[in-house]
């Protein structure tokens, strides 16, 4: 499917969520002015929105009400928020094709504007004419999450000791949960019952857990351009799904041996092509799509709960989407 076309069959819902967006960003300093409008121009997926008014709709049966176009935005302004912070922590120079605030400007630029772009994701929540004090806790809880998978991350990088578990918690606090905050904020201003928000919730979950595993394949996936060298997670002893199933796939004594390599990155980082190579030898890129399919049918079942409509459609292709996209 193409985004594209789902964002103009959206329509002026669509429009309101980017003059939204827009106006909460509006201020009378240049500098500001200028960064603000060049991360819009390279503004990404914007998959996030894009869910937020699909459910609100899909529940409704009507276009967005000015509250879901509001949460939408603050769903996008969030998430740009959490990239400007990450540059900084990652010393990224490049995203999405282009050079980073942190690179062209400095880390404390990089934090400054993301902090500016995060309390204009709270104002537009505040500007909700109803149910603001609910999301605002939503978002609260994903903010939460952020900094604890950040934490989580940080420490199994150290001790390269993650295991699935570990694993999933950090994915679900870094991606899943802004795409929970995202789906069922949408709910809420739709006057969902609680059995909708519930079954939004489990496939928003769902597909963010598939999102992550999907970027965590590109990583030791060979010929596709997706913005980072192969092997980038391994030079920051991120352990993720493939290698994970590559343990699994080569047993206890080569999963040692593995992990040591992965413990000595930092001195020798010829290791990371020995350590791509063990993956795809013991078959984890395969093993990683396979878990990733699980969570696309749990995304696909959850979806059975909302009335069949062409936004729950669209809901449905967003999932073969994320599952099957190549950037």
């Amino acid at each position: 499917m193409n985004l594209k076309d789902v964002k103009d069959w959206l329509g002026s819902d669509w429009t309101r969520v980017q003059d939204q967006m827009k106006s909460a960003l509006g201020n009378d300093i240049d500098l500001l002015g200028k960064v603000n409008d060049a991360i819009l121009a390279n503004g990404g997926k914007q998959l996030r929105p894009v869910l937020t008014l699909l459910v609100a709709r899909a529940i409704s049966g009507l276009p967005a009400s000015m509250d879901a176009c509001r949460y939408a935005a603050a769903a996008e302004l969030l998430h740009n928020a959490t990239l400007l912070h990450d540059d900084v922590a990652d010393q990224s120079d490049v995203r999405r094709g282009k050079q980073t605030i942190n690179s062209l400007l400095g880390p404390s630029a990089s934090v400054l504007v993301g902090d500016f772009w995060l309390v204009k994701a709270v104002s537009c929540i505040l500007d909700a004419e109803r149910s603001s004090d609910r999301v605002i806790r939503l978002f609260a809880k994903t903010l939460s999450d952020l900094a604890e998978g950040e934490m989580l991350q940080l420490q199994k990088a150290d001790s390269c000791d993650t295991d699935q578990e570990a694993y999933l918690r950090i994915i679900y606090s870094k991606t899943a949960s802004l795409f929970e905050a995202a789906c069922v904020s949408g709910a809420i201003a739709a006057d969902a019952s609680e059995e909708q928000v519930s079954a939004v919730r489990d496939y928003a979950v769902n597909l963010g857990l598939a999102f992550q595993i999907r970027d965590d394949i590109f990583d030791y996936s060979l010929g596709m351009n997706v913005g980072k060298p192969v092997g980038a997670d391994i030079l920051e002893r991120k352990i993720t799904m493939p290698l994970l199933g590559a343990f699994v796939n080569a047993g206890p004594e080569e999963e040692a041996r593995v992990r040591n390599l992965v413990r000595s990155v930092g001195d020798n980082t010829d290791v990371r092509e020995e350590i791509c190579e063990f993956v795809r030898a013991n078959q984890g890129i395969e093993y990683a799509q396979r878990k990733l399919e699980i969570y696309i049918d749990r995304a696909l079942e959850a979806l059975k709960m909302l009335p069949q409509s062409f936004e729950r459609t669209h809901l449905s292709s967003l999932v073969c989407y994320v599952g099957n996209r190549k950037i």
